[in-house]
């Protein structure tokens, strides 16, 4: 969290208050402290805390209507209850007004600063899912999700039909294809766009850690387990949990994943009581899953619980219509972000980024734009720009990177010439790329002398 952290203590007894500063103080964090509820009312009301410790008994103002005051003034802060006379109909009220936990007195100081941590930790996710709410929606936009082939449009009016549903979505396609990106389309903007949208990276977690990542665990279920946490289908409840490359979780997991999908309800690791849970589960993996289930490695009944709807993502090899769409938006996207003028990509390095193979799909062009972006000293993107492999990997003839003296017409011969090299002479594609028909780009290529069958008459527009 940014800057100091501003802790409000209230308790009726001073000396309590002097030990909780000393305390909390010792964690780096600033403290206020209050002995009645009148004072700490005023103090929140002057200075913008991040936190409160509150004690449930106060000597003029009951501690529940001290909590209500404080939430009235910032509705996001914690606040942690303290109490030596805890009773179920006091933790029940304080946790509904919003407390965010409850302390027994005397509090061990090591649950003390772990239980504060943990609500900091907390509110600095609410504070940035506030202040980023609407950069996320124009970032995860529909306009953003580029390309007009038959598979793209396809995605789109699933994803159009997705966003309202509470239904599973299990996405598939190869790495870098822009399953992420999807997953949170249909989740900010969708009706879960004010909830959370939490990313969980299977294959990247220990599979010792995934069911405690996931679920949660209770303080002393396993070596380590020095406090109660909430897992990552807690922390997500009322949004989104995106489970990227599902396919590579174990067997004994996806059955306690297959239990969650059914009874919208975990367990923690170590725990007993069911916590009932709303949550939406997008997932994802780059793996053929039907055949994974065939060869034993994927439960078939998790398989169908999680295919309820299916996103296929085309590789970028299969849409190479959409590769100057694509580039085109990346040059936009990172030429504002580093404040550069950047008119265009010129022909002859449009044509490398058409020709090249792309394995590493959307996210590998992306990343080639975005350096490319960061490293030019031009006002347009030439082949120079572009890494060395694009050049090496394709048939495109060696251009040089200073851009030439042309006329208009011969510099429009050129390109076109360029764009049937990257196309390997596929004319429909070609007049795509140069956003003309068939029979224009037929014509062209009569008027400039290119070697050009003409056109059959299926072909003709």
């Amino acid at each position: 969290m940014a800057g100091a952290i501003h802790i409000l203590a209230v308790d009726d007894d001073s000396v309590a208050c002097e030990l909780l500063r000393e305390v909390l103080e010792q964690e780096g964090y600033e403290v206020d402290t209050a002995t009645t509820g009148q004072a700490a009312m005023q103090l929140a009301r002057e200075v913008p805390f991040d936190l409160a410790l509150l004690d449930i008994r106060m000597p003029d103002i009951n501690g529940i209507e001290v909590l209500k005051a404080l939430k009235r003034v910032n509705p996001q802060m914690p606040v942690l209850m303290m109490t030596a006379y805890s009773s179920m109909d006091t933790t029940i009220e304080a946790i509904r007004e919003g407390a965010y936990d409850y302390l027994s007195k005397p509090c061990k100081m090591e649950e003390l600063t772990i239980t504060v941590k943990r609500a900091l930790e907390q509110y600095q996710l609410l504070r940035e899912n506030q202040y980023f709410r609407q950069e996320l929606r124009e970032k995860y936009k529909f306009e953003n999700i580029v390309g007009t082939t038959p598979a793209m449009l396809a995605v789109y009016k699933t994803v159009a039909r997705l966003v309202d549903s509470k239904a599973t979505v299990l996405i598939e396609g190869e790495s870098g294809t822009g399953k992420e990106l999807i997953a949170r389309a249909i989740h900010f903007n969708g009706p879960r766009a004010e909830r959370p949208f939490v990313a969980v990276e299977c294959a990247s977690l220990a599979e010792s850690l995934l069911e405690s990542e996931l679920f949660g665990h209770v303080r002393g279920a396993f070596t380590g387990a020095v406090e109660t946490k909430k897992g990552l289908f807690e922390i997500g409840d009322g949004g989104t949990i995106f489970l990227d490359e599902i396919a590579e979780i174990s067997l004994g997991l996806q059955a306690k994943l297959l239990r969650v999908l059914q009874e919208h309800e975990i367990r923690r690791v170590g725990g007993t009581q069911p916590i009932a849970l709303d949550v939406r589960v997008i997932a994802a993996t780059n793996k053929n899953v039907e055949a994974q289930v065939k060869a034993g490695r994927f439960r078939e009944d998790l398989f169908y619980r999680l295919n309820v709807v299916t996103l296929h993502l085309p590789p970028l090899r299969q849409r190479q219509e959409d590769i100057p769409l694509l580039a085109n938006h990346f040059l936009r996207k990172y030429s504002e972000v580093d404040q550069k003028l950047i008119s265009h990509i010129t022909p002859e390095a449009m044509a490398l980024l058409c020709a090249y193979h792309w394995p590493g799909n959307v996210r590998e062009l992306d990343h080639t734009i975005e350096r490319a972006v960061t490293l030019t000293m031009n006002n347009a993107l030439l082949p120079g720009d572009l890494p060395p492999r694009l050049q090496r990997e394709t048939d495109v003839p060696h251009l040089d990177t200073a851009p030439p003296l042309l006329s208009l017409e011969e510099l429009e011969k050129q390109h076109i010439q360029a764009v049937l090299r990257a196309t390997a002479g596929n004319k429909k594609r070609a007049a795509q790329i140069l956003g003309i028909n068939r029979r224009s780009l037929y014509r062209m290529a009569k008027r400039y002398g290119l070697d050009f069958d003409p056109a059959p008459a299926d072909e003709r527009d």
